[in-house]
């Protein structure tokens, strides 16, 4: 990708203009950061108190009983938005949907194991187990470069 900035005085405001062959993935996701206004602060809480959770520190947030769990080194906490909504929030690099009651950090996967047949197990660093559905096993292959 190459970028360009042109300063000229006779603009009143910036404009951006992307150049492209033909709409990417790529493209779709500057265009969403571009016209972010959502803030990307996910919040939970645990004991009756509200903390700011840092995306770094998530292992996996997940939907069980109609409630929205997310998962830290310092426990499990609740969070009051939906799980699309969070997808939203989330840097897209480091995090992925493996189904669609669940998103895991992919920084903090321990491994995968591919060898159940049309499904992929996988161990987060915490010792958690979990599994990908079978309609994303073919997303995270792509993700993991196979």
């Amino acid at each position: 990708m190459q970028v360009e900035i042109k300063i000229d005085s006779s603009y009143t405001e910036p404009k951006i203009v992307i150049l492209a062959a033909s709409m990417t993935e790529e493209v779709n996701i500057i265009m969403q950061k571009l016209s972010e206004n959502n803030p990307r602060i996910i919040s939970g809480s645990k004991n009756g108190k509200f903390e700011i959770l840092a995306q770094n520190d998530l292992f996996q947030i997940y939907a069980s009983n109609r409630k929205i769990f997310a998962v830290t080194s310092n426990g499990e906490y609740i969070l009051r938005l939906r799980l699309y909504e969070i997808v939203e929030r989330l840097n897209p690099s480091q995090f992925v949907r493996i189904s669609n009651s669940e998103i895991i950090n992919l920084k903090k996967v321990k491994n995968f194991d591919l060898s159940l047949t049309g499904t992929i197990y996988v161990e987060l660093m915490n010792g958690t187990i979990t599994y990908v559905s079978r309609r994303y096993v073919s997303k995270i292959k792509k993700i993991l470069g196979i």
